[in-house]
């Protein structure tokens, strides 16, 4: 199977030539629900209700799921929509016609059970459908921007986060923590080596528990030397990683270093890295940088000269 590619087609049709069990990983961000369009006959995400959004997503996961190895990890970055009012569907701004950001006329005007301006729930909405049809749903991370978009938005909160699912194919699966591991607070190298006296508020049993759990037993003086004290911890579900800057054509590119943490933590050195909605290629070119092959899908010829000037590789 040949590696370091991008192939220009339909993700479905792409994935279904491609064998059974022989990619090691998964990071993807496919094309969000009613928010932009990219033109092409076959897109994702431009369909009439989000039903038919997570039907066809479902379709394309499956598929993957089985190229993936039985040891994989997915990575999937989904954010969510709102129904719309449409009180402005019919305008566009003379300077930007396909807005700052590549998005068109929205088209989430309704939704089963939603109301005008109430959050569809796109993320959990495929989670669930994706748990359904097999995957193991093992965390919900929280991708959150200190440079979100901004919103001229008065009556919620502006948004500033999106999804990353991690799901699997079986119970067992390769995760190197290590390779992510985030250094300890100051707080709990502190804690380590003073230990904990007697009257520490959770020294007690607490209500409900049982008895004290272990960590929180009455310690005298330090029981740590600074040679003992670990450094690392693993890594929490919120991961603050800013957007960045991108100057080609692709207007939702995510950050290399978000394609970077999930392929340490989910693919060996030297393993297969696949994309099925590549776009500029930022999957491929983190994989590159890590050791790690790659295979690209994206629909867009375009986006597939964009992501091979980017990082190089074949276009087939």
């Amino acid at each position: 199977m040949k590696t370091d590619t991008i192939i220009n087609r339909d993700a479905l049709f792409a994935l279904r030539e491609l064998p059974d069990e022989s990619v090691h990983c998964a990071v993807t961000s496919p094309p969000y629900y009613a928010l932009r369009d990219y033109g092409l006959d076959a897109q994702i995400g431009r369909e009439d209700t989000p039903e038919q959004y997570i039907e066809k997503l479902v379709a394309v996961f499956r598929e993957l799921r089985r190229v993936l190895r039985s040891d994989d990890t997915f990575w999937l970055n989904i954010a969510d929509t709102y129904c719309g009012t449409c009180s402005k569907c019919s305008y566009t701004d003379p300077k930007n016609p396909k807005g700052r950001n590549g998005q068109s006329v929205f088209i989430a005007r309704q939704a089963a059970g939603c109301k005008q301006k109430d959050l569809i729930g796109i993320p959990w909405l495929l989670a669930f459908a994706l748990r359904s049809d097999g995957w193991f749903l093992r965390s919900d991370i929280i991708w959150q921007k200190d440079n979100p978009m901004p919103e001229s938005v008065k009556d919620r909160p502006s948004r500033c986060y999106e999804h990353i699912f991690l799901l699997t194919k079986s119970k067992k699966y390769f995760y190197d923590a290590a390779a992510i591991a985030e250094p300890i607070a100051h707080t709990t190298a502190a804690r380590y080596k003073s230990g904990r006296g007697e009257n520490h508020k959770y020294a007690e049993e607490v209500p409900g528990q049982g008895k004290v759990q272990g960590i929180n037993r009455a310690r005298k003086g330090g029981y740590y030397d600074d040679a003992l004290i670990p450094t690392i911890r693993n890594k929490r579900d919120v991961w603050l990683i800013n957007t960045v800057p991108y100057k080609g054509g692709h207007f939702a590119a995510f950050p290399p270093k978000l394609a970077e943490t999930c392929i340490m933590a989910g693919c060996p050195k030297g393993g297969i890295v696949l994309d099925p909605f590549f776009g500029s290629g930022t999957t491929g070119l983190a994989a590159k940088t890590l050791d790690r092959r790659y295979i690209g899908i994206e629909l867009n010829a375009e986006y597939c000269a964009l992501a091979r000037a980017r990082i190089g590789g074949v276009n087939i």
